[in-house]
């Protein structure tokens, strides 16, 4: 990232990222369970899920306060390692 994108976000900040896997009875938790390595914190109603229109694919979202970009970058870094995840945004 620049340090003009940096300037685009203020911190702490709420922050939603939307990861997408193969559709799974666990896929949720998996994905909860990588971005609380980094957020100690997770409100109720932090986790939605949404499956694909033919049930292949499922998108979990999960909303968190951001403390700093390093936060996030190490986020993005550990979810998008794991094999079962296909993309993050």
């Amino acid at each position: 990232m620049t340090g003009r994108d940096e300037q685009l976000m203020e911190f702490p900040c709420r922050f939603a990222i939307k990861v997408m896997g193969l559709a799974a009875d666990d896929f949720d938790a998996l994905v909860v369970s990588l971005v609380r390595k980094h957020v100690a914190d997770l409100n109720e109603g932090a986790v939605r899920t949404k499956p694909s229109a033919n049930g292949k694919y499922l998108s979990v979202t999960v909303t968190f306060q951001a403390e700093s970009r390093e936060q996030l970058d190490n986020i993005y870094r550990s979810v998008t390692a794991h094999e079962r995840v296909l993309m993050a945004l």
